[in-house]
């Protein structure tokens, strides 16, 4: 979520491990930093077999290796005492029908993430904690509270900042990035309003002359504005010492929105002056915040609770939930759909296919297993996953997630359409096998339609099914295999 938070500049790649095993690892690992605040590794393999002709046996696989369908380049963008974040980035091919880096970030109590916008459009998921998002909205300053389960979006070019309340509670956020408004300069380039040598604003790469110029100043005053932020992209909010930023809170709003607003300004005094701007055009980069796209003040849209939406579909075995552009108007313009599914010990969420969009998955809580099939029939993936994991499933790939038999297992995540996307489940009670039950469908199996209707009609459950049989016996941490938790539920 900023300038040299998701593509560090030269100046700041200290906070960027160099360690490429370390940096493919999968695993997000908010909380699991040791002492040192690396990252610590997992030995553990994931089971993976078929593969492209559908022959093979099976193979073990390293959890750093290139697993097509979990995502596993993992990097720390930014870490300060005050908070981290780190990215998945999106895997590549043909298959991914869009690209999205999964994004997870972490601040300490009373810290905040300084005003700023990026290249790359966010879809916020609030984890854990209570914060505060502040942004501009037709020239103006508008905040929101964020709690456990909101969903809010920031579209590409936006200036916001963020804000944990909590006096002892972290903040855990999970946002997808959607990388296709980006300026290719890497994941994606944030542009801080504020900083000073660390992170270094966007006005200080301007002559002195031209700055003091343009905000009506002396030289010294802009040396000492651009020169006492040194605490990093997330900073701490105290009493006793209060920083710029304590201060910038604590200012009146409309303080807060000339100061935010400042840069544009800026901007505009540079071509009555004739200067040529850079490259790129500060004013497009925020046509969404102050340009003509926002003419309506119910533009400035809430957040929406997952938590408090009624389930779309519910059984003994677990429930889900799918949010929509129809629902949530933001979703429209994202592009972006968000999901949530809890199943309950050892039930499956019945083999299915999106037909309309590719899947990114994030475990919240509990353990499973995940298998993926390939076009040709063969399976592509059987992984174990636990808290933290993530993993990608192409639009059209056959698929389905089975929860272990001692808990619930709890997955978030996005998808790549914010259109209804009517999974097409393959068995189970009202399943594309159960509709084309009949001599058509028997002959494709080479099987009589008395057959072929005995074995589908088994099942009279649909959707989330009973699974004990197949559902992994127990979380692999009590396998005897030490695993930090990502993301944990308190």
């Amino acid at each position: 979520m900023h300038a040299s938070l998701f593509h560090l500049l030269p100046t700041n790649t200290a906070t960027l491990s160099t360690n490429p095993e370390k940096r493919t690892r999968r695993r997000l690992g908010l909380s699991e930093f040791d002492d040192n605040g690396e990252k610590q590794t997992d030995p553990r393999a994931v089971t993976a077999r078929g593969g492209g002709g559908g022959g093979g046996g099976e193979e073990q696989r390293p959890w750093g290796s290139q697993e097509p369908f979990l995502m596993q380049d993992s990097r720390t963008v930014l870490r300060t005492d005050a908070g981290a974040m780190r990215v998945l980035r999106s895997i590549g091919g043909r298959i991914i029908q869009k690209p999205m880096h999964i994004g997870f970030i972490q601040m300490e109590p009373r810290s905040l993430l300084i005003p700023q916008y990026l290249d790359s459009s966010l879809l916020l998921f609030d984890r854990r904690g209570e914060a505060r998002l502040g942004f501009i909205c037709k020239d103006e300053l508008a905040t929101r509270d964020l709690k456990p389960g909101d969903v809010f979006w920031i579209p590409a070019g936006t200036a916001f900042y963020l804000e944990n309340l909590e006096e002892g509670q972290r903040l855990q956020i999970i946002t997808s990035i959607d990388p296709s408004e980006s300026l290719g300069l890497g994941l994606f380039q944030s542009f801080f309003i504020g900083g000073g040598t660390y992170p270094r604003t966007v006005l200080g790469g301007f002559d002195p002359d031209v700055l003091s110029t343009a905000l009506n100043t002396s030289r010294e005053v802009v040396r000492e504005m651009l020169s006492r932020q040194q605490q990093g992209p997330i900073v701490y909010l105290t009493e006793a010492a209060p920083s710029v930023w304590t201060k910038f809170l604590q200012s009146k709003e409309q303080d807060r929105l000339n100061h935010l607003k400042r840069m544009v300004e800026f901007n505009r005094e540079l071509k009555k002056e004739g200067k040529k701007a850079a490259a790129w055009s500060w004013r497009k980069m925020l046509s969404s915040v102050f340009g003509e796209e926002n003419k309506k003040k119910d533009d400035c849209d809430d957040s929406y609770n997952l938590y408090n939406k009624p389930h779309d579909f519910e059984n003994r075995y677990g429930w889900s939930i799918a949010l929509q552009g129809s629902e949530y108007n933001p979703l429209k313009h994202s592009g972006t759909g968000v999901y949530l599914v809890n199943l309950t010990a050892g039930s499956m969420m019945a083999p299915h296919v999106n037909p309309t969009a590719t899947e990114y998955g994030i475990v919240l809580r509990g353990s499973g297993r995940i298998q993926i099939v390939t076009p040709n029939g063969s399976l592509a993936l059987d992984a174990k996953v636990n808290e933290g994991d993530v993993f990608c499933v192409p639009r059209y790939f056959a698929f389905c997630q089975i929860a272990s038999r001692t808990g619930p297992f709890e997955f978030f995540g996005f998808t790549t359409s914010a259109r209804e996307n009517r999974p097409q489940f393959l068995v189970g009670a009202h399943s594309i096998l159960h509709e084309f039950l009949g001599p058509q469908l028997a002959a494709g199996f080479g099987l009589s339609e008395q057959a072929l209707r005995q074995i589908i009609d088994n099942q009279r459950e649909g959707v989330i099914l009973p699974t004990p049989e197949v559902a992994p016996p127990e979380p692999m941490e009590e396998q005897g295999e030490d695993k930090p938790k990502v993301m944990m539920v308190v």
